[in-house]
């Protein structure tokens, strides 16, 4: 049997929100996640509808020491063309016109309150698939970044560095490069980049025993892909075993110094260079840098001013934390 309140805003939900004051209280989310990722990442235009096509450089031409009097032998670089896909995920808010007269003059702040959850839960659907979307097993998903980094032994297992976890319960750490040729979100061709929200007014809507009332609704919708064009500039440290890391036996240090030497450079000229991390993963680094003192302070977390807000980074790169990384990974193999 379906319980009202749980699935639309009623009044008790409103008084909630009522700061005793005449006005609506700063609606703290408890459970909300932090998906910076989104502040960070550029985003394209498909070329192809829904679809974005571009071509992945797989080797450079061979070039020749001239002679006189010699030829010059005919080479080419070698690439493949890639083809990634864009999903939507959606979200209706449904307000009982009865609740908004009720609200003494604050419809509108009502409606934005409500309309703010529906933005932060798209904000966590996507910064989660875009570390782990995957179209095979979920075709209307896109393609995130870990199902592109999951095989050591694959043309690209050279940007994994595999921190030694065997079980169910690793983690891990990335180092990503957004710019023009190294990665990017998308959206399709005509549509816009980030949430679209449609105000539909005032609708008949059946409740859960199929009786009509009125009320107001608003859609959301957010269409978004993922394209890593050269994958040079992405390393991954997987399998960090949670358990060891908590305990103090996981020297991520040393493999995020590896990581850090197979990005392709750490020079973008218009380019964003972030490493993505759980809170869990980066209070472990902040332990370690505690315990190994300022001897080697450049390589050890450091706090930066980056455009008026302070930072945490690692070898002048900024880290982000978020919720979106698991530590149930299964280990890459």
């Amino acid at each position: 049997m379906a319980i009202i309140g749980n699935t639309y805003f009623d009044l008790i939900d409103m008084y909630r929100l009522d700061d005793g004051q005449g006005g609506i209280a700063e609606v703290i989310e408890m459970l909300a996640e932090m998906n910076p990722i989104l502040d960070d990442a550029i985003a394209v235009e498909c070329n192809s509808g829904a679809k974005h096509k571009h071509t992945v450089r797989g080797g450079l031409p061979a070039v020749t020491w001239g002679q006189l009097y010699k030829g010059i032998p005919n080479d080419k670089s070698h690439t493949v063309q890639v083809e990634d896909t864009t999903g939507f995920v959606e979200g209706r808010s449904t307000v009982d016109i009865r609740v908004l007269e009720l609200s003494n003059g604050k419809e509108g702040a009502i409606r934005l309150s409500e309309a703010s959850a529906y933005l932060e839960a798209m904000n966590q659907e996507i910064a989660t698939k875009l570390f782990y979307g995957n179209t095979v097993s979920d075709p209307e998903e896109f393609m995130g970044f870990g199902p592109r980094f999951n095989s050591l032994s694959a043309a690209n297992g050279n940007q994994i560095i595999d921190a030694g976890g065997v079980g169910a319960d690793n983690t891990s750490v990335w180092f990503v490069t957004w710019g023009d040729r190294q990665c990017q979100m998308l959206y399709p061709a005509g549509t816009q980049a980030g949430v679209k929200r449609e105000d539909h007014g005032k609708q008949r809507v059946l409740d859960a025993a199929g009786n009509a009332y009125y009320a107001m609704e608003e859609t959301f919708t957010w269409h978004a892909g993922l394209a890593v064009k050269d994958w040079r500039y992405v390393a991954r440290v997987a399998n960090i075993d949670v358990s060891l890391m908590d305990a103090g036996s996981v020297d991520l240090y040393k493999f995020m110094r590896k990581a850090y030497y197979k990005l392709q450079t750490r020079r973008v000229p218009g380019g964003k260079q972030c490493i993505y991390c759980n809170r869990d993963v980066l209070e472990a680094l902040d332990a370690l840098g505690t315990n190994a003192g300022a001897s080697d302070n450049f390589t050890r977390l450091k706090v930066k001013e980056i455009q008026g807000e302070e930072v945490m980074t690692y070898r002048g790169i900024p880290i982000r934390e978020t919720d979106a990384i698991l530590n149930t990974e299964a280990r890459i193999v």
